[in-house]
């Protein structure tokens, strides 16, 4: 196969450490069981280095409507959160459906 000319290969930029961390972070967050309890637990892992540690729980700490609790016996952060006004109305919409007529079988 020829090269074409004039079209520049693309560079992949490795994650900064506060990238990966605000990452996983995230995907804990917004993991279906978290999601459902309202509350994850998230801890430090030796990758993590202070400053990113630091930055990502006081961005956390300012966030409204999440509460962190530090938990001493294993140096871990606990999140809780309340549901959001559209968690609340899909929650009220699923509770208020009723079918119809019942199934024919």
């Amino acid at each position: 196969m020829a090269k074409q000319k004039g079209k520049k290969e693309a560079v992949l930029k490795p994650m900064s450490g506060m990238e990966r961390l605000a990452l996983r972070v995230s995907s804990m967050i917004n993991h279906p069981i978290a999601q459902e309890r309202r509350e994850v637990r998230i801890h430090r892992l030796d990758t993590d280095g202070e400053r990113e540690w630091s930055e990502i729980l006081s961005a956390l700490s300012e966030a409204d409507g999440i509460d962190l609790a530090h938990n001493h016996e294993d140096a871990s952060i606990t999140l809780r959160w309340e549901p959001s006004a559209d968690d609340e109305r899909a929650a009220q919409a699923a509770t208020a459906f009723e079918p119809e007529e019942p199934a024919p079988f």
